[in-house]
């Protein structure tokens, strides 16, 4: 049972169903406003399709075979939305951040490439680092709870007069052990403490690949609106625009400088 238990780490499937369904519901939000606005056309049909699909195969349904590997080598941020298609060379040329066309300025592209720079130096460094120590610390109690479970047994075992007194002792000692190692292991809900940072850095990831993917659009107007789209950036990292904006300015000036910047871009976790 033990070893089931530890297999199976309840904490992490509770957080792993936990954030699916708070992304099903959201997309489903955008589904149903995307038929309420009109009829989709046969790309948004196809896009809202892919969005599922990839969404079921991050987080499916625990305990049918599919479940996610509770102990990989290392974190693998969680990537719950589809691959975009491959990206162009962003060749098209800008002067002196005035506003070429649809909202977009030089100024505002080397804004939101010093932020894709500090999401990849700060946040995403610093998630995958927490959660690849969550994740060692989780395999050595999965590990060592039934080892100590089962000297402890061995030792029961083995007590009486012709032992002596230290098949007790080793008993005695190893079931507190094994008592203490899956108390911190399953009270302490490691597993879902290794899923939440597994799905923070697979947030910072959704946020650089969506930056990185408009900005490799050379055609300006077939991208999102600039304004709007600084907009959305600051909003999922908390930010307002201003404050965007200086994070960008501080990262350029640390990189100008050669020393590492003090900040993290996301203000939320």
């Amino acid at each position: 049972m033990l070893v089931m238990m530890n297999k199976i780490q309840p904490s992490q499937l509770v957080e792993e169903q936990r954030n699916a369904t708070r992304l099903f519901k959201q997309l489903q939000g955008q589904i149903e406003t995307l038929l309420a606005i009109g009829s989709p056309s046969k790309e948004e049909v196809k896009d809202a399709m892919e969005k599922v699909l990839a969404l079921d195969k991050a987080y499916p349904l625990p305990l049918l075979g599919v479940m996610l590997e509770k102990f990989p080598e290392s974190l693998e941020p969680a990537v719950w939305w589809p691959k975009t298609q491959s990206q162009k060379t962003n060749k098209q040329k800008h002067s002196n951040g005035k506003v070429e066309s649809n909202g977009w300025t030089e100024e505002l592209e080397l804004e939101m490439r010093q932020v894709v720079e500090v999401i990849k130096r700060k946040d995403s460094e610093d998630y995958e680092r927490l959660g690849n120590k969550a994740l060692k610390m989780n395999k050595v109690l999965a590990a060592s709870g039934p080892l100590l479970t089962g000297i402890a047994a061995l030792g029961s075992a083995f007590m009486g007069p012709s032992n002596g007194p230290w098949a007790a002792i080793m008993a005695a000692v190893a079931g507190a052990l094994a008592s203490a190692v899956n108390t911190f292991e399953h009270g302490g809900q490691v597993g879902m403490v290794f899923e939440m940072y597994r799905n923070n850095a697979g947030f910072f990831k959704l946020v650089q690949e969506s930056i990185e993917w408009t900005l490799s659009e050379s055609d300006l107007e077939k991208r999102e609106n600039g304004e709007l789209f600084e907009m959305k950036v600051a909003l999922q990292l908390g930010r307002s625009v201003s404050q965007l904006r200086d994070l960008a300015k501080k990262s350029n000036y640390s990189r100008l400088e050669g020393s590492p910047i003090d900040e993290f871009a996301s203000k939320l976790f």
